[in-house]
């Protein structure tokens, strides 16, 4: 039997190998930088409307408003994103960022009030979790991508689940239970968002479609990080009530 133990590479494989393996670290980088900024600038905005009660009414009166401006943007700024304007894409990411800040900012600002380190406990375990599975959808040589449309429905059934909980039932328990479901479910959303960013590095582009893909990718985990949060942060507050 051959061995293949001492076998080498032509030297134009290992360059090519080097180069890509360089490239996918920098776009990945970019990745992360954006939905990093993307969740101080939501930090931001969520303290400076908590700080003032004025704001907080005003917003709280709107809360209706930014939740379907969310979901309308979590539809529509796909398409915007790869529009091969660079404005554009910038325009509906960081427009994503400012209504996810002021929808959340009501939920934190009352945490606060009530016990500022379930604020800070709730972000902690976020930014561990999300770490955790987004590495593990990076590195993991399991195919994810037959998760896609399970991933789909499921989302849409825990929306429409809290929906009517809010409206109808509005028991507490459920909450609780509901919020548990989608830190698990979103946990497996992350390593799943994570592994196709990263194969969508090696695809071929159209004209305009690379400068999109950081910001797309950003937008992508920035949602996951931000829905992990909130149910996190639910949890520790229902959790401290008992």
């Amino acid at each position: 039997m051959a061995d293949y133990r001492y076998q080498t590479q032509a030297p134009g494989q290992v360059g090519a190998r080097a180069e890509i393996d360089q490239g996918l670290r920098s776009y990945m980088l970019g990745v992360y930088n954006y939905m990093a900024l993307g969740i101080a600038v939501t930090a931001i905005i969520a303290l400076a409307v908590a700080a003032s009660p004025a704001a907080m009414a005003t917003v709280y009166s709107l809360k209706w408003v930014f939740f379907i401006g969310i979901i309308a943007m979590g539809f529509l700024a796909p398409r915007m994103i790869f529009s091969g304007n660079t404005a554009t894409a910038h325009a509906a990411y960081w427009g994503y960022v400012a209504l996810w800040g002021l929808g959340i900012a009501p939920m934190v600002g009352a945490y606060l009030s009530i016990d500022s380190n379930i604020v800070v406990q709730a972000f902690l375990i976020t930014a561990v979790t999300f770490g955790a599975t987004s590495l593990l959808g990076y590195v993991t040589k399991r195919d994810l991508s037959g998760f896609g449309a399970f991933f789909m429905i499921a989302s849409i059934g825990i929306i429409i689940a809290m929906l009517v909980n809010v409206f109808f039932i509005q028991s507490t328990m459920m909450s609780l239970i509901t919020s548990i479901i989608v830190v698990l479910l979103f946990a497996g959303i992350t390593a799943y968002e994570t592994q196709q960013i990263k194969e969508m590095y090696y695809e071929g582009d159209a004209p305009g479609v690379a400068k999109g893909k950081s910001i797309f990718g950003a937008f992508m985990l920035y949602g996951s990080f931000i829905t992990l949060f909130i149910h996190i942060l639910n949890i520790l507050g229902i959790m401290r009530s008992e």
